[in-house]
């Protein structure tokens, strides 16, 4: 029909028709999603179908990966990152942590509901939140409310503000350095204690160390000398030889040992 040309009356009036596939409002059948996802290699599983991966996914769903959800014309997304659950939901003020025990549960009531689940599976692409949340893990004190909830109840103390609470990149990076700083500051004082032990035990070896007989000779000299006679001793000292007195110092060392 384009053939005619983009701008004939014809094609015209074929854009204005009705799409089963989209419409005005953003929202895409299942065709077009699945045909979307094959371009990252991913399918899609009904997941209340008799298909085995459907079957295990429902015996336990914490080893998938994703889930997509439809309602009429919205659709949602549960996903994992990191190794926690979130709920992806347009409709909600921020992203909804799921626990592990409660996915099961969840998906449950998102059936009874009405939705339609559909299980993802092959390798998802890599993205910035799951290589962070594989670092660290995301706390939520509070839950995460309705856009709807929120415009109704009015201007708030704390209106403008999103009510979940995840991982601050700032506090992340402090305590990326501050572990650094202790890994370091081990690693200096297991190296100082190292150095210490290593000196120790140069120490140990050199009181250990025999001593030669000229110290002995030496220190037997030194001794005469310090006695209250130092001249009868020097006197007795002048008329011993060497080998005399190297004789009584290894004697006098054996006594006092």
């Amino acid at each position: 029909m384009a053939e005619a040309g983009v701008q004939s009356e014809d094609y015209m009036a074929f854009l204005r028709q009705p799409s089963s596939n989209m419409d005005d409002s953003g929202f895409f059948s299942i065709q077009v999603i699945s045909e979307a996802l094959k371009v990252w290699n991913l399918d899609l599983i009904p997941y209340s179908s008799q298909d085995p991966v459907a079957m295990t996914a429902r015996e336990n769903p914490v080893e998938q990966c994703a889930f997509i959800c439809n309602f009429k014309e919205h659709w949602l997304t549960i996903r994992k990152l990191g190794h926690q659950w979130f709920n992806l939901n347009s409709l909600l003020t921020g992203p909804e942590l799921i626990s592990d025990t409660f996915l099961a549960m969840f998906l449950a009531q998102l059936q009874q509901e009405g939705y339609s689940i559909f299980l993802i599976t092959g390798e998802l692409p890599n993205c910035e939140a799951d290589q962070l949340l594989k670092i660290t893990r995301a706390f939520q004190p509070i839950k995460p409310q309705l856009i709807s909830d929120t415009d109704n109840a009015g201007s708030s103390d704390n209106s403008g503000k999103n009510p979940t609470q995840f991982i601050d990149e700032d506090a992340l990076q402090r305590a990326l350095a501050e572990s650094r700083e202790m890994l370091e500051a081990e690693d200096a004082e297991l190296q100082r204690a190292v150095r210490l032990s290593m000196e120790g035990d140069a120490e140990e070896q050199t009181s250990d160390r025999v001593e030669t007989a000229e110290e002995i000779r030496q220190r037997r000299l030194a001794y005469l000398a310090s006695t209250d006679n130092p001249q009868a001793e020097d006197t007795g000292t002048q008329d011993m030889t060497d080998d005399a007195m190297l004789q009584e110092a290894l004697k006098m060392s054996m006594e006092s040992a």
